[in-house]
């Protein structure tokens, strides 16, 4: 199961409750986060207003190329049908000026310039000659048509009129889709006439068909009306009804983005083609043709997405690193200050403990003297001597002042090392007046005390009051951590190099847990909150030791018992040892 707790930070959850006014300065959880803020937002902020820039300068450049692409294929291709309307216009204008009217009522000769048509200018379907009075006087193709009247057609009026004419896609007496090209010309006696000749819509398709379209286009013609001369592939069949508004006349290539029936988006140009009815359509998915530029898109993204996550974790990491140093740096100040604090502590209750002693050495100085007196009248007097319960109160008198002065030298010796003092120390005795402290909780508690000092352990350099406070605060942790009726066993053993001694501290108690064991020197780190524990007590412990230049190891098992282990050099040099950032079982 994920426990986030083993991802936090070590400030995280921490609260300075000593700040007083200056609370932001310690508030490091604040400080992380101005610093992710501050950071992330020098670094995010050009980054995303430099890719949003790009993401539309890029965007806005695709859609004008495509927009250009569009525009130039339309303006080519109505230059081609233009170019392909007029070649046959101008050709039966030809064919007019070339040939006389009974020429053209010949059967045989039409079928001659029809037969030169096809072969010259491609498929041409028939070919009619039509006179004043509308009515088709020749007519040479596949269809049986001659004698009909087309007076009354829009493109035959038009022909009259204008002289020529290109008709719009229709159906006509034939009921095929065709278009007519149609050109007026007089006879001798001035007499109009109209050479007439049909195309096949194929013809235009095929002409279409040859185009490179891009984006899943589709090409076509419409008429004035927004009929469909050419079929689309998207929108209906030749002589339906384009979905899409009739465009606006221009004489210039137009290209708009528009929404199709489907709601797709589309880009739509068209063109009109001058002197025909027709109206040139290109339309293309504007989402297939920015297919590539959305790949590109995405890859940038991407790259964009992963810059962005490698800065946020750098950032963060970074910010975390840092603001972790800081947070550890202050709590070593305030493991500084609270141990000054403490030293300070202990060094006003030694020099009380040396006041009280000397103050009570006084008066029992008195009650030794007055007791030792009375012990000596009663012995001088022969009806006294006798009295062997009386004389054995007065020699209970003396033993117990001599116990008290045996406590009050202890103290006053204890009190006089709490300032540094390197000396020649004697370990046996230095252990013995911290035991002396004890004697008599042990004595309450039933704990075996055991102490194994060989007597070939000499006399070595260091500081007497450190040694007695280390010592003192491993007795202490010993007995806080045992029950009644345990056992303590101390041992010293000299090193075979002979300049190192090592000494032991074994109880029986309860133990430390694993998950303890590597934090017991980390100051503030304590089990015991709930009978006052400080979480100083090993913290000062092993800081003691570095700085006589020894060193201190604990071997503990839960249930079982803990062993602390001091070495410590027999020649002090005077160098202090590395610090330490860890907790306090004590």
């Amino acid at each position: 199961m994920f426990d986030i707790n083993r991802y936090k930070p070590k400030f995280w959850d921490h609260h300075d409750l000593s700040a007083g006014p200056y609370k932001p300065l310690f508030n490091f959880r604040l400080i992380w986060k101005q610093s992710v803020f501050l950071t992330l937002s020098v670094a995010l902020i050009p980054l995303l207003f430099l890719a949003a820039m790009d993401y539309r300068v890029t965007q806005k450049a695709e859609e004008s190329e495509i927009l250009l692409r569009t525009s130039r294929l339309l303006s080519n291709t109505r230059r081609s049908l233009s170019y392909f309307l007029d070649e046959r216009r101008f050709a039966l204008s030809f064919i007019v000026l070339d040939n006389i009217y009974d020429d053209l009522a010949d059967p045989v000769r039409l079928g001659q310039i029809l037969k030169n048509l096809q072969s010259g200018l491609g498929q041409w379907s028939d070919l009619s000659l039509i006179d004043d009075k509308g009515v088709q006087q020749n007519y040479i193709g596949p269809y049986t048509m001659k004698n009909i009247n087309y007076s009354d057609q829009d493109w035959y009026r038009d022909a009259v009129l204008n002289g020529s004419t290109i008709s719009d896609v229709f159906m006509g007496f034939r009921n095929v889709p065709h278009l007519v090209i149609a050109v007026k010309h007089q006879r001798m006696d001035e007499t109009p006439y109209v050479l007439r000749a049909a195309l096949d819509i194929e013809r235009l398709r095929e002409l279409l068909s040859q185009l490179a379209l891009s984006g899943q286009g589709d090409v076509f013609i419409i008429n004035h009306k927004g009929i469909l001369q050419t079929p689309s592939r998207y929108y209906g069949h030749v002589l339906e009804k384009m979905p899409f508004p009739i465009p606006d006349f221009s004489t210039q290539t137009q290209v708009l983005e528009r929404t199709d029936p489907q709601n797709r988006q589309v880009i739509m140009g068209y063109a009109y083609i001058t002197g025909t009815p027709f109206i040139l359509m290109v339309v293309k998915h504007k989402h297939e043709l920015m297919q590539p530029w959305y790949n590109t898109r995405f890859k940038l993204l991407l790259f964009l997405s992963g810059s962005i996550l490698i800065i946020l974790i750098v950032v963060i990491g970074v910010s975390t690193y840092l603001v972790n140093n800081i947070f550890v740096a202050d709590q070593k100040r305030v493991t500084t200050l609270h141990q000054a604090e403490y030293t300070n502590k202990l060094a006003s209750i030694g020099r009380l403990a040396a006041g009280v002693a000397h103050e009570i050495n006084n008066p029992l100085a008195i009650i030794n003297e007055k007791a030792g007196m009375i012990n000596d009248i009663f012995l001088f007097r022969k009806e006294y001597q006798s009295d062997t319960k009386l004389i054995g109160l007065v020699k209970a008198i003396i033993q117990s002042v001599d116990r008290c002065a045996a406590i009050t030298r202890r103290l006053l010796n204890f009190a006089r090392h709490i300032e540094v003092s390197v000396q020649k120390v004697n370990l046996k005795g230095i252990i013995q007046d911290v035991l002396g402290f004890q004697t008599k909780e042990a004595e309450y508690r039933s704990i075996d005390i055991t102490v194994d000092i060989p007597d070939d352990i000499p006399e070595f350099t260091s500081d007497r009051g450190k040694l007695q406070q280390i010592f003192l605060n491993l007795v202490n942790n010993a007995f806080s951590a045992m029950r009644d009726g345990g056992n303590l066993v101390i041992t010293a053993r000299l090193l075979a190099d002979a300049h190192q001694v090592r000494i032991s501290v074994k109880d029986d108690g309860c133990g430390i847990p694993e998950t303890d064991l590597k934090r017991i020197f980390e100051p503030f780190f304590t089990t015991k909150t709930s009978i006052g524990g400080t979480g100083l007590g090993l913290s000062i412990t092993y800081g003691l030791v570095r700085e006589l230049g020894g060193d201190i190891e604990v071997v503990s098992t839960e249930g079982t018992g803990t062993t602390f282990t001091v070495t410590l050099p027999l020649e002090f040099n005077g160098k202090k040892g590395e610090s330490h950032a860890c907790s306090t079982g004590g």
